[in-house]
């Protein structure tokens, strides 16, 4: 019985199952998704040669994650948290998934956004242990002997990346992986898929940040990025390789640059089940806040304007999902796209542009509609002109540029519009669009307010606004959870959609108008398996999976992490 044999063997187990293990002692104690620490009983720990190599008092897992909770807030900063965390991951598994899911709202910005920001800035320096597997391009011949390397047989969920748009901040090669690894962990700790199915990888086809290729300690391949026709056979060889090693599995495209975002989701979407988070899941969970935003409003989304603030991949994917809503509500396709207007680092998109890339294209304002918007000089028609001309109700930042949401144009919003819809979605923290203290401020109160990333919520002459965090979180693990569960053929828009209603109906702002737009964090297991339900819903509609019993099929997949009876293998 090898490693992959033994950890396939805690995928399978029921609750209350016993473990038989090929290992002991201090091999045991080094295998993560075993180890229980001082939680060996001392009946497991005379079998398993474990005697004398843990302290004689037997704890509970409970006791575990109360010390490992004091160690966490020990730390005397976030970067240094997110690294206990990590380590706390690689050395026990179990431990480190029960602490996250005790303390989900305090540890999410941690393992994941913002912190990871600064995480894969600094990955090649905070490397401990290596996670998933990292794919170079001068080993593209040996992809399915890599894939085979992965430490578990059974891979249900593969989050991707090629680290070129790490969050807001760039290129980060290699250090890009600590994104899908952080996905992962919130794919387990929210959605409960099982930690053994899941697998992060690092597409490496080197990088154009100057400060990582002259890094001394860069850990990912020295080389520019390579493009075009190389860069395409590169991901295709690692396309068809995950085809062959893992047919079925649910993959993620994650952080890929917008000029490759689309582009590898439209290619193969249809090939083999997957989906582009930053399209698709940040569309949905905007969607499902916007629901809920309208709501308060008293008006249908049809009948509000947007503006949205970054044109690239998850700003065109966020009109494209409310373009949906809008038809689903009676518009027709082309009343509802002129609704929308998209502007980007060269100002408003309009139709007599020629360097649009193809997905900004159905997007882009009539230039005839728009020309007398700017007076007297060449430049770009910006926001405020926007504000000025279009009077949008819905204004969503996705662009990565801190405080381009200024005080004029919010107070002139809110001059015309009784409730202002503001998303500053842009994440980590440093480069959100606005704060919430300011646009409560420059809008008396009125707004309606969610974020990219975690902020407090604000007091306002009396009152508490509560800031919803319009996290990805909220969807992609239901969706991975639902897909699984029937294992659906392919992901669809329709998926999408129903998971962007399903969060809405989650809204405590549906049942009392001053709530938070969205659900606490706290609620992401709860909010997780309501998607779950809905995606699997939706594809048995599509005719993407078969069969019935969706509930009892969804339970089923659901791990929470405990610690199981072990017992020696025979022979």
């Amino acid at each position: 019985m090898d490693v992959k044999t033994a950890i396939s063997a805690t995928i399978e187990a029921d609750d209350g199952d016993v473990l038989e293990v090929p290992f002991t002692g201090q091999l045991l104690l080094e295998r993560a998704m075993l180890n229980k620490g001082t939680a060996f009983t001392h009946q497991e720990r005379r079998e398993l040669g474990l005697l004398g190599l843990l302290p004689p008092h037997t704890e509970t897992l409970e006791q575990q994650v109360t010390r490992a909770h004091e160690a966490y807030q020990d730390k005397s900063t976030d970067l240094e948290r997110h690294i206990y965390l990590r380590q706390l991951q690689d050395s026990n598994a179990t431990l480190f998934y029960r602490l996250l899911v005790d303390h989900l709202a305090e540890l999410m910005p941690i393992i994941y956004t913002p912190t990871v920001g600064r995480a894969c800035e600094r990955y090649s320096h905070i490397i401990r242990r290596p996670r998933g597997l990292f794919i170079a391009y001068p080993e593209r011949d040996e992809i399915d002997v890599i894939l085979e390397n992965a430490s578990s047989p059974q891979v249900d969920v593969i989050v991707v990346t090629d680290g070129e748009r790490i969050l807001g901040l760039g290129d980060q090669g290699a250090g890009g992986m600590g994104i899908p690894i952080g996905k992962l962990a919130i794919y387990t700790a929210c959605g409960g898929i099982h930690p053994a199915t899941t697998l992060p990888i690092l597409l490496d086809p080197g990088t154009n940040n100057r400060e990582r290729l002259e890094d001394p300690l860069y850990i990912g391949w020295r080389h520019e990025r390579i493009t075009g026709d190389d860069y395409d056979a590169f991901v295709d060889a690692f396309v068809q390789a995950v085809k062959r090693r893992f047919p079925g599995v649910l993959l993620q495209w994650e952080d890929f640059a917008r000029h490759n975002a689309h582009r590898l989701l439209d290619r193969y979407r249809d090939e083999l089940c997957s989906f582009n988070d930053d399209i698709q899941g940040t569309a949905a969970v905007t969607a499902g806040a916007l629901l809920a935003a309208v709501a308060v409003t008293g008006r249908r989304l049809r009948e509000h304007t947007v503006a949205i603030v970054g044109a690239g991949s998850a700003g065109c994917g966020i009109a494209e999902q409310l373009v949906a809503v809008m038809v689903e509500e009676g518009l027709s396709e082309r009343d509802a796209r002129a609704r929308f207007f998209m502007i980007d680092r060269q100002g408003l998109l309009h139709d007599a542009m020629g360097d649009l890339q193809p997905f900004q294209r159905d997007l882009a304002q009539p230039k005839d509609r728009v020309i007398g918007w700017r007076q007297g000089d060449d430049r770009p028609i910006e926001l405020s002109d926007v504000i000025e001309h279009a009077h949008p109700t819905i204004l969503i930042g996705v662009s990565g540029q801190p405080g381009v949401f200024r005080e004029e144009s919010i107070r002139a919003m809110a001059a015309y519009c009784e409730r202002p819809i503001v998303f500053p979605l842009s994440n980590p923290t440093s480069r959100a669009e606005a704060t919430p203290a300011n646009l409560i401020s420059w809008t008396d109160g009125r707004a309606l307010i969610a974020t990219g990333s975690p902020f407090d919520d604000v007091e306002h002459r009396g009152r508490r606004h509560p800031i919803a965090q319009c996290n990805n979180s909220y969807v992609f693990p239901g969706v991975g959870l639902g897909v699984r569960a029937v294992a659906a053929r392919r992901v669809s828009d329709g998926m999408f959609m129903a998971a962007a209603r399903a969060l809405a109906d989650a809204s405590p702002a549906r049942r009392d108008p001053s709530g938070a737009l969205l659900p606490p964090l706290a609620d992401a297991r709860r909010v997780a398996r309501s998607i779950a339900l809905a995606v699997a819903e939706a594809a048995v509609h599509e005719g993407l999976a078969d069969g019935d019993g969706l509930e009892a099929r969804v339970d089923a997949r659901v791990w929470y992490p405990r610690y199981r009876p072990m017992r020696r293998r025979p022979g």
